[in-house]
């Protein structure tokens, strides 16, 4: 099955039970299917298909694995990709790489490990509680909830509450964004709990306190609320500048390829992670600096003669961190948003993106929503053009490297386009 990102595969399978090899098999037949009639990876279709036969398969698979499981609003397959380049240095990993991120993509992709020692997987916030109970992770990375498309994702407090209660017997060491008040509130009912200083750019949804409701006071960086006492936690390790720092107040240099601060972040998450299997930060942070690219998210390709940047943005948090690192004006900046099942139907969110950052960038409109999009920038007091295509963006941009931003499945078809 695809989407998995792993050392070669082979020796366990011949001892899996009848049932689970059945499964397996069925599995990788249905996805092969499926890539060859042009559906796509097949990941999904496969792990439905082998869960289907046995549903215990997730489990089963899971089982020699030291697991850790990625989950958050925003950044989820960023930061699974890099805990598994850093632990890597301590052995195969088996990942699911190309962020099928439901317990179906996941099943596909532990399918094709079965010869590793770790599996670092990232989860579909709804999915966390049921995922780390099949899996018995060793850690959890929870780092930051945001809000997101209403019909495909719960109220922010709502999903803070779900991995809270969810969460609360586990015996993984939870690694925790002490900076998002709504993390700490679902982390804080865990036994044991790693505290990172990672910051939180998006604060819109953390203003009132998830423990009684209270208005949250935010002085600098710190938080707490008045009314019940609930506050940040001191963090073991943090992000300052480029450096992480480490629960010994040892500092580390972070020297990744991919852009922007919440990267940094993402970085900092990682090591700490990482640490819990016993990787150095130095180790760590090292194997990090190989990633270029996420599923060809920061991707910069050729396109008729121009440089696009590809850059993937999906709700109002992972917009305002993209505006942070798109070159400055008069960059061309093309934006593309689709409203398919995958991305959630809902467009209501363009309303809390801050566009009004755009101003002074030539801007160009394309996707499924488009006119919904260009109301939006209408509002927002900003020139623009509505295109049909990447090609005609492309003849009417001025020079100069184009930022490409798109949500998911506009994303997708940005990428088939600049692939040819």
């Amino acid at each position: 099955m695809a989407g998995t990102e792993s050392e070669p595969t082979g020796a366990r399978d011949a001892s899996l039970p009848a049932r689970a090899k059945i499964a397996v098999t069925a599995g990788k037949v249905a996805a092969a299917v499926s890539r060859k009639a042009g559906r796509g990876s097949g990941s999904v279709i496969g792990g439905k298909v082998a869960l289907r036969l046995d549903p215990d398969l997730l489990a089963t698979l899971a089982d020699h694995l030291d697991v850790v499981l990625v989950s958050a609003t925003n950044g989820k397959t960023t930061t699974t990709r890099l805990i598994a380049e850093a632990l890597r240095a301590a052995g195969p990993v088996v990942s699911n790489a190309l962020g099928a991120n439901m317990p179906a993509g996941i099943t596909s992709a532990l399918a094709g490990g079965t010869d590793a020692r770790f599996g670092v997987i990232e989860v579909d916030e709804k999915y966390l509680a049921t995922v780390a109970r099949d899996t018995h992770p060793k850690a959890i990375a929870l780092l930051n909830l945001s809000r997101d498309q209403l019909d495909r994702a719960a109220e922010t407090r709502m999903m803070a509450e779900k991995w809270r209660e969810g969460l609360q017997d586990t015996e993984a060491v939870v690694i925790a964004n002490a900076d998002d008040p709504l993390v700490t509130w679902a982390a804080s009912s865990c036994k044991k709990v790693v505290w990172v200083a990672a910051g939180q750019a998006w604060k819109e949804d953390a203003w009132s306190c998830p423990a009684c409701g209270g208005v949250m006071q935010r002085p600098g960086d710190d938080w707490f609320c008045q009314e019940c006492g609930f506050r940040r936690p001191n963090p073991h390790w943090a992000l300052q500048g480029t450096h992480v720092i480490d629960p010994q107040r040892g500092a580390w240099p972070i020297q990744l390829q991919l852009p922007g601060r919440a990267n940094l972040a993402n970085a900092t998450s990682s090591a700490a992670v990482a640490a819990v299997f016993g990787v150095s930060p130095q180790v760590a942070l090292e194997r990090m600096r190989s990633v270029t690219a996420v599923a060809g998210r920061y991707d910069v390709v050729q396109y008729q003669g121009r440089d696009i940047r590809l850059l993937l943005a999906k709700n109002p948090a992972g917009w305002l961190e993209t505006f942070s690192l798109i070159d400055g004006p008069p960059a061309p900046v093309l934006l593309s948003v689709n409203a398919l099942d995958a991305d959630g139907t809902d467009t209501s969110w363009l309303w809390d993106v801050d566009y009004e950052r755009l101003a002074g960038h030539p801007i160009f409109v394309m996707g499924q929503r488009k006119l919904d999009l260009a109301v939006r920038l209408e509002v927002a007091g900003l020139q623009f053009h509505v295109v049909d295509t990447l090609e005609q963006a492309v003849r009417m941009a001025p020079p100069g490297r184009i930022e490409a931003i798109a949500n998911y499945t506009a994303f997708q078809q940005l990428r088939k386009v600049v692939a040819g």
